[in-house]
């Protein structure tokens, strides 16, 4: 038989044949876990803040979160996109008109130091009056603290933040004109007021984006400048020309006039940037909204206050009194002392630039042990040491070693909280610590008044001893594998 007709047969035969059909499935293409409906993923990509509502890169979670089952994993790109300093483009001068905020603050804190002693001349009073205007800045904070969250959610970032400015403005005016001495102490609650709202914000703000402890380093490192040159300033101003006291205060009543304008300029928009997911996730629903009452229930918001309150405290009353203990115990000169408490907040600036980054990196729940430690032991040579210079070369060690904590304690308060959290949770541990800052301060005049200006180091290494154990107490949160 021809070959090619043999095959041609066996091709029609095979053709023609009842083939077997394709069998079918015996497992179905559903998964349980995962979504049914179509995913987009341009809507993921182009979300313009998905990068507001999620965590740091390294998001700590407590026991109960843990136990919740797990929810469906976003794409990679969704999950790791962060806000940064230049992305979106805007952010570049938000960031700018935070640190430029936080410098004024750092003016407004140093400079009562160097011009307490002109204070006490000029409205013929003691330690203990004079203190009083740490008690009405703390009571600013405290009540800008109930407030806080009302202000955000109704006016907005832009608006909350140039109102804050404005009340800060106005604080300014009774002190230019030196008004008889009741003013002044409500000239500092409005100050603290002020402050108090421009802090929570620009510390949730910077604590956001990437490596949010470094950024927070920034922020607090331009306080630190301004707690450094402030003093400088001020002494300069008195001292050398001569002038009165308040005087100091047109140069902060410009500053704060400047600041409400650049950040009511660079937040404008913001919300409609961010889009409606960070409103959905970071404004809480009718019935739901956070208070301070609702805030102290959380164990990292009571602690992380009682730790602010003691730094704070130990801060301010190092800067405010130590002036006044060089003069009274060193038998320094006024007008060259003053220059001391810069040293001190020129330490502080350099740690929060320089030693906010390792801290991140080593981890901040070690660093902050060893930092602390290290500044009691030098606040002890301050007030041990015969020496005016020795004492000098001492404080702006202490204030290098303080310098980072306040950033590293924003960074590890903010991963252990919700965003729903956080504005309410910052703004209670911001007044608390503002009320350490007066309490402290106010009890180191009393008693200076009555055993001398020597009580301010005791005061100060026991609030050390305060930070130490509340750090010891916050909640041990692992971090995600996942």
């Amino acid at each position: 038989m021809d070959p090619i007709t043999s095959l041609h047969g066996f091709v029609t035969v095979e053709s023609g044949a009842n083939l077997p059909s394709t069998p079918a499935k015996t497992v179905p293409r559903v998964y349980p876990g995962a979504p049914q409906e179509s995913i987009e993923l341009q809507r993921i990509q182009h979300t313009p803040l998905s990068y507001e509502t999620s965590r740091h890169d390294e998001v700590e979670t407590d026991d109960v979160e843990m136990s919740r089952p797990a929810s469906p994993e976003l794409p990679a790109e969704a999950a790791e996109i962060l806000p940064s300093i230049w992305d979106p483009y805007m952010n570049r001068f938000r960031f700018l008109s935070c640190c430029l905020m936080n410098l004024q603050n750092g003016l407004n804190d140093s400079a009562p130091g160097a011009l307490i002693p002109y204070m006490e001349k000029q409205y013929n009073i003691g330690y203990a009056l004079v203190s009083l205007i740490f008690v009405g800045n703390a009571l600013g904070f405290i009540l800008a603290a109930g407030c806080l969250d009302v202000l955000r959610t109704r006016l907005g970032r832009a608006k909350t933040l140039a109102l804050s400015q404005a009340l800060i403005a106005l604080s300014y005016i009774p002190l230019v004109v030196t008004a008889p001495f009741p003013m002044i102490p409500v000239s500092f609650f409005l100050t603290g007021f002020g402050m108090s709202i421009n802090l929570a914000m620009s510390n949730i703000f910077c604590g956001g984006m990437r490596n949010g402890t470094t950024a927070l380093g920034s922020l607090h490192g331009s306080y630190g400048i301004g707690g450094t040159v402030g003093p400088l300033i001020a002494t300069s101003i008195v001292a050398v020309g001569g002038a009165i006291w308040s005087r100091f205060y047109f140069l902060t009543l410009g500053l704060a006039i400047f600041n409400g304008c650049f950040a009511a300029w660079s937040f404008r928009g913001y919300e409609k940037e961010a889009g409606p997911g960070l409103v959905t996730q970071t404004q809480p629903t009718p019935g739901t909204r956070l208070n301070v009452r609702t805030a102290m229930s959380s164990r990292i918001v009571l602690l992380g206050a009682l730790f602010i309150f003691a730094y704070q405290g130990a801060e301010v009353s190092i800067s405010g009194w130590v002036i006044s203990f060089l003069i009274a115990a060193r038998h320094g000169d006024p007008s060259s002392v003053g220059y001391a408490t810069a040293g001190f907040w020129g330490g502080i600036t350099l740690g929060r630039f320089l030693l906010s980054t390792p801290a991140h990196k080593i981890g901040e729940k070690r660093f902050v042990y060893a930092v602390v430690v290290g500044a009691a032991i030098f606040e002890a040579l301050v007030w041990s040491v015969p020496n005016i210079v020795g004492d000098a070369v001492a404080l702006a060690i202490v204030g290098l070693l303080l310098g980072p904590v306040y950033p590293c304690a924003a960074a590890v308060f903010m991963r252990g909280m919700n965003r729903s959290e956080q504005v309410s949770g910052m703004g209670v541990i911001s007044a608390f610590g503002s009320s350490g800052g007066a309490a402290a301060p106010f009890t180191t005049g009393l008693l200076a008044q009555v055993a001398g200006t020597f009580v301010l180091h005791p005061i100060a290494i026991a609030l050390f001893g305060v930070m130490m154990c509340c750090w010891y107490g916050l909640p041990s949160r692992p971090k995600r594998t996942e």
